[in-house]
């Protein structure tokens, strides 16, 4: 074992669940760990590096806000924040933004939000609906909100004001909706849940129901947004505009940031309502800025829609050709492979041997969320190295 594997057991909580891999470098696609082994890592921190690891325009503009200003508070004004402010809202449907730590922060904001909404415009109404194998952070607000049972047990009583219902149903949010609702969250695309695709009229459908009940629709993008699924923010994948939208993960590739964002009739958080100390500090925000000048300036999304066509179109051939493989599943560079069986983690640990680096979602499924900026020769080395590790962990022992 590692030194750092023996001390992380040690000193760190056991609250996750690691592969053995210990990582000291990475630059793009690619990852060093400690004793030199170079791996393809179709993770990127859970889809957070969407410009790759290390990119030059986030670590210079990091190293050149750390030298300049990193922390004022939102006492005051700073250069950053409304300039990514700016960015964000120039680039999407949205009229306002929050600038957080994390996209559990986003959601929490998104929560306020539309119970301050409900208490405003819906006689008191305070209730949200989510969908079952949605996942929504890990605050307690988030786990109340997550459609998931297994990450709410051990928090009972939950938060009040969260009706779980089926994703992919919209008699179903008809049916769950009341004089006490007041919106409707959803992940365009389920990430966490196992890469879950709704019907393209499903999104369509919810928003002409809030819209008759006068009900906000809030997105969490916190995965599918900055490009992800080979559009700039999910809603635009669906042609379906929410209300109010979460966004982390990509939004700082690499460095910890959350927003939300709402339209303006949306907007009802006042002075005092919300806040944060390190809530869109200018270190983070400046990161952030550049990652999103970037992705916009050099038509990054466009680069991410072809490559996730060509990494579908490989799995779809692994499919074919391993009789283990049940299905393929997802859009962009969101994608899931399906197994007969619970073979993911065997999957995963034979593709670490391999030099892949992949995510196991679920018992029977691996996620696939590699960088945006990821090249056709890196994606037709990774499917090499995932056949042979599917092979290897098929293998009779």
């Amino acid at each position: 074992m590692s030194q750092v594997t023996d001390q992380e057991s040690l000193y760190y909580l056991q609250v996750v669940r690691r592969q053995p891999v210990v990582i000291v470098k990475g630059e793009g696609t690619k990852v060093w760990d400690e004793d030199g082994k170079e791996y393809l890592d179709f993770t990127a921190g859970w889809a957070v590096n969407n410009l790759g690891h290390c990119h030059p325009v986030v670590a210079d503009a990091v190293a050149e806000q750390a030298r300049t200003l990193m922390q004022t508070s939102n006492q005051f004004y700073t250069v950053p924040q409304v300039k990514l402010a700016k960015l964000l809202v120039e680039n999407s449907c949205m009229d306002r933004v929050f600038v957080c730590n994390s996209g559990a922060e986003a959601i929490e904001g998104c929560i306020k939000t539309a119970r301050k909404y409900g208490r405003l415009n819906r006689d008191g109404a305070y209730e949200i609906i989510t969908a079952l194998d949605s996942f929504h952070g890990r605050t307690l607000a988030g786990v109340s909100a997550t459609g998931q049972p297994h990450y709410q047990e051990a928090w009972q009583p939950l938060l009040p004001g969260f009706v779980h219902v089926p994703y992919n149903d919209i008699e179903a949010i008809r049916k769950a909706t009341t004089d006490n609702t007041c919106a409707v969250m959803l992940e365009p695309v389920q990430g966490e849940g196992g890469v879950n695709v709704p019907d393209e009229d499903y999104l369509k459908e919810v928003r002409a129901w809030c819209d008759a009940n006068n009900l906000l629709l809030i997105f969490d993008e916190i995965q599918v947004g900055v490009g992800r699924l080979g559009t700039l923010w999910g809603y635009e994948t669906f042609g379906v505009e929410p209300d109010v939208m979460a966004l982390a993960k990509g939004l700082g590739g690499g460095v910890p940031i959350g927003a939300f964002l709402m339209k303006e009739h949306a907007a009802v958080l006042s002075p005092g309502d919300h806040g944060s100390t390190f809530g869109g500090n200018a270190l983070t925000c400046a990161a952030a800025a550049a990652v999103m000048d970037y992705i916009v300036e050099n038509d990054v999304v466009k680069h991410a829609a072809e490559m996730g066509v060509l990494l579908k179109q490989g799995l779809e051939k692994l499919r074919d050709k391993l009789e283990f493989v049940a299905g393929v599943r997802g859009k962009g560079l969101l994608l899931g492979l399906e197994f007969v069986d619970d073979m993911a983690a065997a999957a995963v640990a034979a593709c670490n041997e391999e030099g892949l680096l992949l995510n196991p979602v679920r018992p029977n499924i691996l996620r696939f969320m590699p960088p945006l900026t990821i090249t056709p020769d890196e994606i037709e080395q990774g499917l090499q190295r995932l056949e042979n590790g599917l092979v290897k962990a098929r293998a009779p022992q």
